[in-house]
């Protein structure tokens, strides 16, 4: 008997952890799968009090089962690659830093938050000032602007009210794309949803992209270009277009051209009803 107890005292141990060692996780759309030594390697954390808990009924799931947390899928790659091996890697021109010193806050991670944390040199770093833009190839046009941009009035906030007019901001096109959908009935009439927008692209350099758009735009389908490079692979995390155009018109932009294409999809035999698609893009400049 004194063997046998061990054993089984070792048995109730493994039975009372209600969590499988592989775990599937939902972070803002985003899936992950890892071990849960990981999620808990660092006591004290969000993580580690979600999932050393008893109760794990109280913990959110998506639809398949998945266990989910409301933070942003693209950079919680960050917060597990530290978790496994307190190591900060980040790529090459990375934008999001302070964005991540955020996340590192909610996870209640200090040491990754130190790591984070912005540090000032002799000529006050570009890659830690939050109100520097992003470094990009040099144009003929760029120390003009770079002149403008710095007789700014003291104090004033990057792209507030007192920040540099338009002339201190930099040029460049910005296109914003969507495929809609609407039903043209009997006589020409078409229902009350006319227009069904499923996600708006936009397209043009990153840097511009990130400054009008902000926390709006979603970036998981091209995360790591840098901000000096051309992307169309982002969209926005919302559908309204009007409030695409005012982000635009507040960050001085203008459209300067449009089109659109459309196409009947299907017809129905019994209404001769006609499901029609278009897709639409808005091109915006800003001197």
């Amino acid at each position: 008997m004194a063997l046998t107890d061990p054993a089984g005292c070792a048995k109730g141990g493994e039975d009372s952890n209600p969590f499988p060692d592989i775990i599937e996780l939902n972070v803002g759309g985003q899936v992950y799968i890892t071990r849960h030594p990981t999620l808990v390697s660092v006591p004290g954390s969000l993580l580690w009090e979600m999932f050393t808990q008893k109760n794990v009924r109280s913990l959110a799931r998506d639809s398949k089962g998945r266990f989910f947390v409301d933070r942003d899928g693209f950079l919680f790659r960050y917060i597990l690659d530290y978790m496994r091996d307190r190591q900060l890697v980040l790529p090459e021109h990375f934008p999001e830093r302070g964005r991540l010193q955020r996340e590192a806050e909610y996870f209640m991670l200090p040491e990754l938050v130190k790591l984070l944390a912005p540090k000032l040199s002799e000529q006050n770093s570009l890659g830690e000032d939050p109100c520097q833009s992003d470094p990009e190839e040099l144009s003929p046009g760029a120390d003009a602007a770079r002149s403008l941009s710095s007789a700014a009035p003291p104090g004033s906030a990057c792209g507030g009210p007192g920040a540099a007019g338009p002339e201190g901001r930099r040029a460049g096109f910005i296109t914003i794309g969507y495929r809609g959908s609407y039903t043209l009935g009997r006589d020409s009439q078409t229902d009350a949803k006319f227009r069904r927008v499923a996600r708006i692209m936009v397209c043009g350099k990153t840097s511009l992209a990130k400054e009008v758009f902000g926390d709006t735009l979603n970036e998981s389908r091209d995360p790591d270009r840098s901000p000096e490079r051309y992307t169309s692979r982002y969209y926005l995390k919302f559908t309204f277009l009007e409030q695409a155009f005012d982000k635009l018109a507040d960050a001085g932009f203008h459209m300067v051209a449009c089109n659109s294409t459309g196409t009947c999809a299907f017809a129905h035999e019994q209404t001769d009803d006609r499901i029609w698609t278009s897709y639409t893009e808005y091109v915006f400049y800003r001197e």
